[in-house]
């Protein structure tokens, strides 16, 4: 629809769409000014039902006049196509500021207001939105409020038609309460099909103080019956026991919110924001999964003036993120959080707000020749004062030093007291050769671009790092990461294989503490489908460092090859919380969620992967995997010319790559392009993807299964394999 003019709007962008409709960005002809207008879906705009709860949204949202509430501007229809014009707000929805950021005090407590506010004026009009959510929640630029998507609103009895009685209308009320809404945020007396009024929004809005606290939902379970059972009979644990510091005020009305029985809730929106006013609402107010022992770790200023020196750079910060891991009491932001704001010219408090860390370290390092100098500041984020500052003149086989040296002050200057254990840690050395170490950063720096090429150079580096350093155990583990990539995402060779399997083993042998190594032997033998010793290994990485998300996200994957989708929809969900900035857990899990046939949330997976994808690739427009990775959540969302346009871009970037070729073969499938599907799949198997299992267990490949030339794949990689294992 995109150029097209409907009526006097010429529309130009596709905002979003989800499961009330689609929303575009539209320009009104007649005003001059810019709009949303949002259309039934294609395969609703039919049904007789869903241009009624159309056009009841905008009958219900229509009336309401107040700046913390999306306006309606008209209803109209093009082609028997009924639509809404409605004020475009700029800016993201609670759940996306969610994702990658907690609120800080201020941001939650003006957030809750507003929606409280918004929520008010449309009670007081007679209507109840049915549908509080983050989804529904839009900030714009400012941080102002606009609640969006009146579609299940349920108007107000004194709303009702004249001569209406009593009777008819809670019956009406009752079969309507029992479709729509999102079952984590619905009211008890929602899923039971009963009448719903004010205190039904009330109850979704105190999920929703819960979730911005907390950061998760005060009703869980695997499936939506068991999420369904825990709204209307379990109790949810309560916010102390996960943020022990918040204000005793704020867990009461919470706690009211939630009553599972109306009468016991707080009887309106007015009641609440009494009790709000009433409140110290600054006073106590944690940032979202974040201790006040947080920290973010910038990445230095390169200061050398050499754009090859950045390697080096990297290297060192990411280093310095593993020293402070070490440190239980500390709680380290995942690399990936960080490496958004690498390079970019923002104050280091700012950058802490956006992260939710309580601490943010920054610094700079330069390096001449063979001397090394390196500043560093830990700054607490809520005052932007520094509480630590350092300048370290050294030389450059210092660098182990000045990194053990900057752990151990941190832990002194936020009072953490180091068990005899974290200091042997701390002070271990993974080398005792600079020119070891600098091979080793090299190859770490294009190790993340999981290319062919990139894996090859970072092998090398790693090879000669070891050449160097016999007993490098980092050094092996990165050899056995990068042949076992090559082997899974490239070229199934047994080359590969074995030397993963060598290099991983003896990486586990020089380092029986490392559970990097672990994880590295484990991605190595369920490879080699030596599933019971990768388990075996892949326990050992997650008990020696709970938060290293590769022990996780591999495990998971090898319980996927396996068939074993329950368990690995667990790990991989795990995986997700502790990088919340990887799309590629989420789209993992949504594969698993699918076959194991729970729809609603595989959809939210995939919806939660979509925006986790769509900002990495507003941050790296070149990134294959991001590309194709999203092309498949899009065509899952329903969004044909994005997937498209994003296979486009990956099969531009990376026409021969096995990893690209096997993914899009996925997306064209469900495209339809059965033929197109078939070719990709066929040159990413000739190409080296040699992974009959997977393949076998891909639910995107159902629809293909019976086909002539999906069998003789198959069959063509069971006949290499019994020539290659004879």
């Amino acid at each position: 629809m995109i150029g097209q003019t409907i009526s006097h709007y010429r529309i130009h962008a596709k905002l979003g769409e989800g499961g009330m409709g689609a929303v575009y960005r539209a320009e009104d002809l007649t005003l001059g000014r810019d709009v949303a207008l949002k259309f039934l879906p294609a395969d609703t705009a039919a049904d007789p039902q869903a241009r009624k709860r159309l056009l009841k949204e905008a009958q219900a949202a229509s009336r309401l006049n107040h700046p913390n509430i999306a306006t309606i501007y008209e209803v109209n229809a093009t082609e028997n196509t009924p639509f809404i014009s409605m004020e475009l707000v700029i800016g993201e929805t609670l759940k996306q500021t969610l994702l990658h950021a907690a609120p800080t005090p201020a941001q939650f407590v003006s957030t809750a207001r507003q929606i409280a506010e918004g929520l008010r004026e449309a009670h007081r009009s007679g209507v109840y939105h049915r549908d509080i959510k983050p989804g529904n929640i839009m900030l714009d630029s400012r941080s102002r409020v606009k609640i969006l998507d009146f579609g299940l609103a349920e108007l107000g009895r004194h709303e009702r038609t004249l001569g209406e009685t009593e009777e008819t209308f809670a019956t009406r009320t009752s079969t309507q309460n029992t479709t729509g809404g999102t079952v984590p945020y619905m009211s008890p007396e929602q899923l039971r099909g009963e009448p719903a009024d004010a205190r039904s929004d009330i109850f979704s809005y105190g999920v929703l103080l819960y979730e911005c606290l907390t950061g998760r939902l005060p009703f869980q379970g695997e499936t939506s019956i068991d999420i369904l059972y825990a709204i209307l009979r379990a109790p949810y644990t309560p916010l102390r026991t996960l943020v022990p510091d918040a204000d005793p005020e704020w867990e009461k009305l919470i706690d009211r919110c939630l009553a599972k029985s109306p009468a016991q809730r707080c009887a309106s929106m007015e009641e609440v924001l009494k009790t709000m006013s009433r409140m110290d609402v600054l006073g106590r107010i944690p940032s979202r999964r974040r201790s006040e022992k947080s920290i973010a770790v910038l990445y230095f200023a390169n200061l050398s003036g050499n754009k090859e020196d950045e390697y080096f750079r990297d290297g060192m910060t990411e280093d310095i993120i593993t020293e402070l891991t070490k440190i239980k009491e500390l709680q380290l932001l995942p690399r990936s959080a960080v490496l958004a704001f690498r390079d970019k010219p923002l104050p280091a408090a700012q950058i802490g707000q956006q992260l939710a860390a309580a601490y943010v370290l920054d610094g700079s390092l330069r390096r001449a020749g063979n001397r090394l100098r390196i500043t560093a500041q830990l700054a607490e984020t809520r005052s932007g004062h520094s509480i630590w500052a350092e300048r370290y003149d050294r030389q450059l086989e210092d660098v182990f030093a000045i990194q053990d040296e900057i752990a151990q002050n941190i832990a002194r200057a936020l009072r953490v007291m180091l068990s005899d254990k974290e200091v042997r840690d701390i002070e271990k050395v993974p080398t005792r050769d600079v020119q070891a170490y600098d091979y080793y950063l090299r190859g770490r720096q294009v190790f993340f671009q999981l290319r062919r090429n990139s894996l090859e150079y970072a092998r090398q580096m790693f090879a000669r790092a070891i050449v160097i350093d016999p007993t490098y155990a980092a050094a092996f583990a990165g050899v056995a990461n990068c042949s076992s990539f090559l082997y899974m995402y490239i070229e199934a060779t047994q080359d590969n294989l074995r030397e993963a399997a060598t290099a991983s083993r003896r990486a586990v042998e020089l380092d029986h503490e490392s559970a990097e190594a672990h994880a590295s032997r484990g991605l190595a033998e369920a490879l080699g489908k030596n599933y019971q010793e990768a388990e075996k290994e892949f326990e050992a990485a997650t008990r020696l460092n709970p938060q290293l998300y590769d022990a996780f996200y591999f495990y998971g994957r090898s319980c996927f090859a396996q068939g074993s989708m329950e368990k690995a929809a667990v790990l991989f969900r795990k995986a997700s919380e502790l990088d919340p900035a990887d799309y590629q857990s989420l789209v993992q899990l949504e594969q698993c969620l699918r076959t194991l046939d729970r729809k609603q949330e595989a959809r939210q997976a995939n919806e939660d992967a979509l925006r986790v994808v769509e900002r990495h690739i507003q941050l790296h427009p070149g990134d294959a995997r991001a590309l194709y990775l999203g092309a498949g959540v899009s065509i899952q969302l329903g969004d044909r010319d994005r997937a498209l346009e994003w296979a486009q871009r990956a099969l531009a970037i990376d026409p021969e790559e096995t990893a690209v070729l096997y993914n899009l073969a996925c997306t064209y499938t469900h495209l339809g392009e059965t033929d197109e599907a078939l070719d990709l799949l066929e040159k990413a198997v000739r190409n080296g993807f040699g992974h009959k299992e997977w393949i076998e267990n891909d639910p995107d490949f159902i629809s293909l299964r019976d086909h002539p030339r999906y069998r003789a794949l198959i069959q063509s990689l069971s006949t290499a394999r019994t020539e290659s294992h004879p």
